[in-house]
This record gives structure tokens, C-alpha cells and sequence, in this order.
């Protein structure tokens, strides 16, 4: 009999926490510009939760002169290591205000320097003001449910917890409209997106 009581609690326990979710996947359709690549697709939010940033910072590097990635989200609240491995002298910064208008100064090959970026909401453009042909951008956001579409413009957002949703597009120079979307239990929804200026 307790046998019996201990199984049926445990089932009861599973299927309690059983957690749904789907992907959400599209394609991004960019007008004005040689490709459809860089849009970041993203949940606005997902209320009633706090997601914490991870602990592992994230890698911005500086190699042949461009900023790698060129476009970077993450949580709001996420630490960026930028890595130098050129063999001139890089420097990173950001005009904007989100940004606290910050300046990490130059530094030599294979050192790098961290700026954690808190403000949610925050598209800052990174620049370096030794090569000034160099720019970046980071997207800070609540949740970890985004993705960027490819030069062809495809896109996924894997293991999204089931739920009527906002869907947002940013891109540095392109704007499109945001869709409400409903994410099944299991499976995928298919969102596509057209950005222009």
C-alpha cells in the first residue's frame, strides 16, 4: 500500500511539473539592404518572471578589424568579455545613455576587457575610436527566448513555455511590426517578418 501511495504521489509530482513548450520559427523578409541577417526575433516578456543572467560572461571579439558577432543579445544584466586578437591596439565604446556612455580604454592583442550591460531595453551601437569603421550592437532583453535570423533570414526560437506571446524584430537600421502569437503545447507556430525602413 505505501508502494502504491509513494507512486501515485510521484506520477502526481511529474505531472504537476511537466513543463510544454514549442518552437516558434519564420523567416525574416529585409527590404533596403544586401541581406536578411542580424534581425533579432525576441519575446517582449514573459510576465511573472524573473530571469536571472548567466554567470559565464559573454565573448565579443575583435578580429580583423570587425567586431564578432555583430550583433549580440542577451539578458539584461549579462557581463561582455571583448577579446582583442588583432595585433594593433583596439578600443571599445558606446555613445549611448543605456550604456552609461561607457569607454574600456585601448588594449594589446589577447587581453581583454568586460562591461555589464544592466538596462533593460538598451540597443546600444559599440564603436572603437582607433578604427572608426567598427561598430556593434548589443540587444538587452528579459528573457532568454530570442534568436537571429541568418543572412537568408531564417530564424528559430527553441523550447518556448506554451503561451499567448508578443513577438518583437529589432534591426539596426530596419523596423518591422511586432505579432502576438500563441505557442503550442508541443510543435511549432511559424511568424514571418518584414522589415523595411
Amino acid at each position: 500500500m505505501k508502494q502504491y501511495i509513494l507512486c501515485t504521489l510521484l506520477m502526481a509530482f511529474f505531472i504537476v511539473n511537466l513543463s510544454f513548450s514549442g518552437n516558434i520559427k519564420g523567416n525574416v523578409k529585409a527590404k533596403g539592404v544586401k541581406h536578411s541577417g542580424n534581425a533579432v526575433v525576441y519575446i517582449a516578456e514573459i510576465p511573472g518572471k524573473k530571469f536571472e543572467p548567466p554567470k559565464e560572461h559573454a565573448k565579443m571579439d575583435q578580429k580583423n578589424l570587425t567586431f564578432i558577432p555583430h550583433v549580440l543579445p542577451l539578458l539584461a544584466g549579462t557581463t561582455i568579455d571583448f577579446l582583442n586578437s588583432d595585433d594593433v591596439l583596439h578600443n571599445v565604446f558606446s555613445p549611448e545613455k543605456c550604456a552609461e556612455k561607457f569607454n574600456l580604454g585601448s588594449w594589446p592583442k589577447g587581453q581583454s576587457r568586460s562591461y555589464k550591460f544592466e538596462k533593460l531595453g538598451c540597443t546600444p551601437v559599440l564603436l572603437c575610436n582607433v578604427h572608426p569603421e567598427m561598430e556593434a550592437y548589443v540587444v538587452t532583453l528579459q528573457n532568454p527566448y530570442y534568436a537571429i535570423s541568418s543572412k537568408e533570414g531564417a530564424y528559430v526560437i527553441k523550447d518556448v513555455p506554451a503561451g499567448k506571446y508578443t513577438l518583437k524584430i529589432w534591426h539596426e537600421k530596419l523596423k518591422g511590426e511586432e505579432k502576438d502569437l500563441t505557442v503550442p503545447d508541443s510543435g511549432e507556430v511559424e511568424v514571418n517578418f518584414e522589415i523595411k525602413k
